[in-house]
């Protein structure tokens, strides 16, 4: 497993919110979470639910920069990607602080540096939302 996830996204302070990687390979990974008073959008004592994309794409982050690390071994400075959103939808309004979320997201489509990824965000068995984005990397030859 790998334990570094500033090596493979680039958020950093408050705005990373992945905090371990569970399982990642070249189209899938899972992430954990516990949400914090640190947090964006955190305010009276919960998180509201939109950060929860946020989160789905951080997790498919994970993914995209494990892939580009095995082609290069090295860390990822430069490399970026534009995330649309195609489509979001919630199962709760908010999520209470010290709440432990599992994301997961799959690449399910793939051509040249464009890739749709669907993922989810869960809170034990409770699914809080599902989403679908739409991603393009940056050309690092260019």
């Amino acid at each position: 497993m790998i334990d570094d996830v500033e090596s493979l996204i680039p958020h950093r302070g408050r705005m990373r919110l992945v905090d371990e990687i569970i399982s990642v390979d070249e189209k899938t990974a899972v992430t954990a979470s516990t949400v914090t008073e640190t947090w964006p959008m955190v305010e009276g004592g919960a998180v509201n639910c939109i950060v929860l994309v946020e989160l789905v794409a951080q997790t498919a982050g994970v993914c995209l920069g494990w892939k580009e690390r095995r082609k290069t071994e090295e860390d990822l400075d430069g490399t970026g990607w534009i995330v649309g959103v195609k489509e979001a939808l919630f199962h709760c309004s908010e999520i209470p602080l010290k709440s432990r979320i599992i994301a997961a997201s799959e690449r399910v489509f793939e051509m040249e540096l464009y890739s749709e990824i669907v993922g989810s965000a869960r809170v034990g068995d409770e699914t809080l939302a599902e989403v679908k984005l739409q991603v393009v990397q940056s050309d690092s030859n260019a």
